[in-house]
């Protein structure tokens, strides 16, 4: 017996009501609240809670279920052959506890010497249906349901024009047990979110749960206008048997010709290394399928193991589904720290129980502001779905609130921060929904001033990073930003890990820096809301830092794309004697470059977004490009982009281009858009 403290017994308690209710909501009526992936993550936090604690298992427990119940409007089907759902593996180390499992039962069995292979197979997301023949006629399709009681929908499976209703070839079976997915394009689920928004309803959030309501219409012809297709992947049962069927890969050769439309990208392999391949192979491919998929399905492709290995209470031992990278999770919400940014803005920082989302362990997160803690009805203790796809930053999106430890109490916003220096005291910044220290002056807003100010946005300064930054700041060696550029050699050895050569090449690379353009100038000095786009923009208005520093506000305003609170913050930013002297200063060691402008400017009025690596462009050196071919570059993508520019490990964004039929070309592509 383990030491089963109330505060686990609590929480698997809640944790057990909480998945019964999303379950139902998911797997019976189709009204998911939370994503797919959080509802995983939270029926793993219940299995391995389970499995440390054997004691708190119980045989009614979510983690033992398979499906859910029938809707009363549809007709009972008692499987002939009970239905079950794989186990899941997150990771290698999942993946071969699980081959490590296989081997043991093997063995056990007397089959050690048996050959192992395995046919690995994409798992597609939709919904899992059971077609029974007779003499190579359709007679029924059913849903899984609980596995042994599923919900006819025969009339609407016969819609699906992928789903034969008759078998092809010559030797029919005279009975026919086939077991598949049902599912959505992606396209088609597009045009029809785009029709729903014309008509002022709510979008469908993704492929597989309008799969699962269309095909539990109740009106066949509805089911027909949604134009679902299908996959089918497994025999249950064939008579009169076979040899074919002593394979999992013999199963989808024999589906394939009999008429089925079966997955090609299956693939046996003999080791995990072969399994791990394939896995990323997919992950990094399955947004340039037409289908949405979350994972891979691994089986022993030998018929006799898999018999001898056999099922658990709901899933064979001879196979497993090994999930992609989740880009929804749920953790827990330690506490929240505030953040003091380069302006001197406060942002509220989430401290979580570390978690693996997306293929990386997160801790922390942004909560941006207070307004943003008091939408989210965030509170210290809480269980939270955290959501980060490739380059986008971490974001809580929601709280799952029946997980809320009953002595949980509402956030309160700080009246002062220590990062802020002097008394700690913030204010909140007039119009808007951020706060911000009284004190400009304090470590911790300084330090970020300079790590911006030599970032790959701004002077780019190999070897000046955010570690030395810091020891020459705590040294008293730089204190503004004139100060790096009459740095010597002779302060460098005084620093710590400073030797004669690493002390000549910063020095090098600072002197390389001394040319800078106008707009990553502008960008350097930390003006509130002006970031890279907005710096370019004024820099390609007025051309020159004079102009700029004789600017009034409503000079500002008539820049493109600045609005007046961007105006008054620039102009009177250029009004403070500090400030100015900073400039002039600056000036003493700088060569200040106007915009380079290609002279046809082929991207003239064309927007672009960039996600993930490109062959052969640094993001600045692609960036700077467009604006050099009079194009723009913005940071979201939206209706009103014109192309977005695909890389490697692309993110959110590709989704986001594909569902707003924004165009997505490459990197060779933009090249010869701007005559490169």
């Amino acid at each position: 017996m383990t030491n089963v403290t109330p505060d686990v017994r609590e929480r698997v308690d809640k944790l057990r009501k909480t998945i019964e209710h999303h379950r139902r909501l998911y797997h019976t009526l189709d009204q998911p609240e939370i994503s797919d992936e959080a509802y995983d993550s939270l029926l793993k936090e219940l299995s391995d809670l389970e499995s440390r604690y054997p004691e708190l298992k119980s045989a009614d427990s979510p983690t033992e279920r398979v499906g859910g119940e029938v809707l009363k409007e549809f007709s009972k089907v008692r499987h002939a052959v009970a239905q079950w759902s794989f186990d899941d593996v997150f990771d290698t180390t999942e993946l071969m506890k699980w081959h490590e499992r296989v081997r043991n039962f093997m063995r056990k069995a007397g089959m050690k010497d048996e050959r192992l292979e395995y046919c690995c197979e994409l798992k597609i997301d939709g919904l899992k249906v059971v077609l029974t023949y007779e003499n190579g006629e359709l007679k029924r399709a059913a849903t899984r349901g609980d596995g042994t009681i599923g919900e006819d929908v025969t009339l609407n499976v016969k819609t699906i024009k992928s789903v034969p209703q008759e078998l092809a070839g010559k030797n029919i079976p005279r009975e026919l047990i086939a077991v598949g997915e049902i599912w959505m394009a992606k396209d088609r689920l597009i045009e029809i979110n785009a029709e729903r928004r014309a008509e002022g309803l709510p979008p469908y959030a993704n492929t597989r749960n309008f799969a699962a309501g269309s095909l539990r219409q109740l009106d066949s012809r509805i089911t027909a206008s949604r134009q679902l297709d299908s996959f089918l992947y497994d025999i249950d049962r064939y008579e009169p048997p076979t040899a074919e069927l002593d394979r999992q890969s013999g199963e989808l050769e024999l589906l394939s010709r009999l008429g089925f439309n079966v997955n090609p990208h299956h693939l046996v392999v003999s080791s995990v290394d072969g399994i791990q391949k394939y896995y990323e192979e997919w992950a990094k491919k399955r947004d340039s399928l037409g289908y949405a998929l979350d994972g891979i399905v691994i089986k022993i492709n030998s018929r006799k193991i898999q018999e001898a290995l056999g099922y658990t209470g709901k899933s064979p031992r001879w196979g497993v589904a090994y999930k992609f990278p989740a880009e929804q999770v749920t953790t827990v919400l330690e506490d929240i720290a505030f953040q003091v940014g380069r302006t001197g803005v406060i942002t509220p920082v989430a401290i979580m129980r570390p978690v693996l989302v997306d293929g990386s362990t997160v801790s922390r997160a942004t909560l941006h502001n207070e307004d943003e803690i008091r939408r989210l009805d965030l509170r210290i203790g809480d269980t939270v779905i955290l959501e980060k796809a490739g380059d986008v930053i971490p974001d809580i999106v929601s709280v799952v609130k029946e997980l809320r430890p009953a002595d949980s109490r509402p956030f309160t916003w700080p009246t002062h921060v220590p990062a802020c220096g002097g008394d700690g005291a913030i204010e909140r910044v007039p119009g808007e929904a951020a706060w911000r220290c009284v004190s400009k002056d304090s470590f911790e807003q300084v330090r970020r001033r300079f790590h911006y100010f030599t970032s790959k946005k701004c002077f780019d300064i190999d070897g000046l990073g955010p570690q030395i930054l810091n020891q020459l700041i705590e040294a008293g060696l730089i204190s503004t930003f004139d100060d790096i550029f009459t740095l010597k050699k002779g302060d460098l050895l005084n620093i710590e890990r400073f030797a004669e050569k690493s002390a000549d090449n910063l020095i090098q690379a600072i002197d390389a820096s001394r040319t800078i353009s106008l707009s990553r100038f502008l960008a350097s000095l930390s003006i509130a809301h002006v970031g890279e786009e907005t710096a370019y923009d004024i820099a390609r208005h007025f051309g020159s830092i004079e102009r700029i520093e004789r600017a009034e506000r409503q000079d500002f305003e008539a820049v493109r794309g600045v609005g007046p609170k961007v105006a008054q913050s620039i102009a009177g930013w250029f009004k403070l004697a500090d400030n100015r002297k900073l400039v002039k200063n600056l000036l003493k060691h700088l060569t200040i470059e106007a915009e380079q402008l290609t002279a046809n400017r082929p991207l003239e009025g064309r927007s672009f977004v960039f996600t993930g690596s490109l062959p052969t462009l640094e993001r600045q050196a692609a960036e700077q490009l467009v604006r050099q071919s009079g194009g723009d570059v913005t940071s979201s993508v939206s209706r009103k982009t014109s192309y977005v520019v695909a890389g490697k490990d692309a993110g959110s964004k590709l989704d986001k281009a594909r569902q707003l039929g924004v165009p997505i070309i490459s990197e060779d592509e933009l090249l010869k858009m701007a005559g490169r």
